[in-house]
């Protein structure tokens, strides 16, 4: 099950680069990075209505609403950040420089959090070997950044 898990998550990586140069397209011919970010949520929340439809999910109790943290409904703009943020600067960075660093800020706050287990990730303690991945990580970085 982890091989899936891996192989799903590298298409979903590979869709990211699509995604960012189809939003960027709408962006150019419509006049602006907001509105390639705008179609990419509409679209998005289309093809998730009709999945949930689809699968016959029942929707949870009103109560369970209530129950989620305030803080965890805060996730949907880290979502509409980074689609407009990859909307508006991969043009400008090229792809890989933009993904780069996209995958550089995700493993310098995951280390974080798997340290600390935050967020209900397990805990996992920094080791040396980790701290050596993410130099390295980030010294590729600089080189792809140089061109």
């Amino acid at each position: 099950m982890q091989s899936l898990s891996m192989l799903l998550t590298f298409l979903v990586g590979v869709g990211l680069v699509v995604q960012i140069g189809l939003n960027a397209a709408v962006g150019r011919m419509l006049g602006g990075a907001i509105y390639g970010t705008i179609a990419n949520f509409v679209v998005g929340l289309a093809a998730l209505v009709v999945f949930f439809v689809m699968s016959r999910h029942a929707l949870p109790a009103r109560d369970a609403f209530a129950e989620v943290p305030a803080y965890a409904w805060l996730g949907g703009l880290f979502g509409a950040a980074y689609v407009g943020v990859a909307t508006f600067a991969g043009p400008r960075l090229g792809a890989l420089l933009l993904l780069a660093l996209t995958v550089g800020g995700q493993m310098v706050a995951s280390v974080i959090v798997d340290h600390y287990g935050l967020l209900g990730f397990q805990q996992h303690p920094v080791t040396l070997t980790r701290l050596v991945g993410i130099a390295l990580l980030l010294l590729g970085i600089w080189l792809v950044a140089m061109r």
